[in-house]
């Protein structure tokens, strides 16, 4: 299977190329600079010629400005536009391939559990309504960007990943230093859930993704047991073997990060992994401990 992987170079994008080279397939990296072997050239904000897809039997869209930052409006823009913009391009380029080739066959899609916004203890699947707040309308947008490739035929498959555990980036890296140091503890009212997922789940559930015809439209990429803050902190304590005594107010996280900080850290989402496990998908790992253990090496 040769798959088409924007992103490639990010942590995700990463870890997909090392698995799918592993299990035998051809990973392809779009780039923004010139394209050396192995690559393909775009740009995000520019049509992508049908041609460079046609001989792809799948594409993977990871690609977009990362969120962590000073949410000014200008940074709101930026992070918005480069998921909207990006995905818009390659699903409208997906599209016109495959109406002529018959590839690619499938576009999976990054989206994110933010989509559902704050919803307290609710339980949330792919079935939930979308929530408010700025992650939220992002997830909405740049889910809607691939209609494209889908009204063409195109199956594509949006993944709404989750909080992911990795020694190397994503939530988990920022979080380690003062744990280390043994300044942890509760973010908040510890109250709220946090639905984490790790690494090797979130490649996991892109490969079945690309290979399991049955999975199409939102997909929520997390764990299938999502955790108050408080038993995440005293997990992540003991994964380190460090006290988690020194909690961090709300107020504290609004004025240091403000509404970054709100909807990261103090939002409550409780997402179940429906449509991954109705369709036959396998966690390596469904328990957080063992999940930090193996993300903390």
């Amino acid at each position: 299977m040769r798959v088409l992987i924007s992103g490639a170079s990010g942590l995700l994008g990463s870890a997909l190329t090392r698995a799918l080279r592993t299990a035998e397939h051809e990973p392809l990296a779009l780039v923004r600079r010139q394209a050396e072997a192995g690559e393909v050239q775009w740009d995000p904000k520019q049509p992508l010629d049908p041609g460079k897809l046609a001989d792809c039997d799948a594409v993977v869209h990871l690609a977009g400005k990362n969120i962590a930052g000073l949410w000014t409006k200008s940074f709101k823009q930026e992070v918005l536009e480069s998921r909207v913009a990006g995905t818009r391009t390659l699903a409208t380029a997906a599209a016109a391939s495959y109406r002529r080739s018959g590839k690619p066959r499938v576009l999976v899609s990054a989206s994110g559990a933010g989509y559902y916004g704050n919803r307290g203890d609710e339980l949330l699947t792919e079935e939930s309504s979308a929530g408010e707040g700025f992650l939220a309308e992002v997830s909405q947008q740049w889910e809607a960007a691939t209609a494209a490739a889908s009204e063409a035929g195109v199956r594509v498959v949006n993944l709404r990943i989750g909080v992911v555990l990795a020694r190397d980036g994503g939530a988990l890296k920022p979080m380690l230093l003062p744990f280390r140091l043994g300044l942890g503890g509760r973010v908040g009212s510890g109250k709220q859930y946090w639905s984490w997922i790790a690494l090797d789940d979130v490649i996991g559930a892109m490969i079945f993704a690309l290979q399991n015809d049955s999975l199409r439209g939102p997909v929520n990429v997390t764990g299938p047991a999502p955790v108050r803050n408080e038993d995440f902190v005293r997990a992540l304590g003991r994964a380190l073997h460090r006290p988690t005594i020194f909690p961090l107010p709300a107020f504290a996280v609004r004025g240091l990060l403000g509404e970054m900080g709100q909807e990261l850290l103090l939002t409550s989402a409780r997402v179940l992994p429906a449509k991954l496990r109705a369709a036959g998908y396998k966690f390596r790992y469904s328990e957080l401990g063992a999940a930090l253990r193996a993300a903390l090496g």
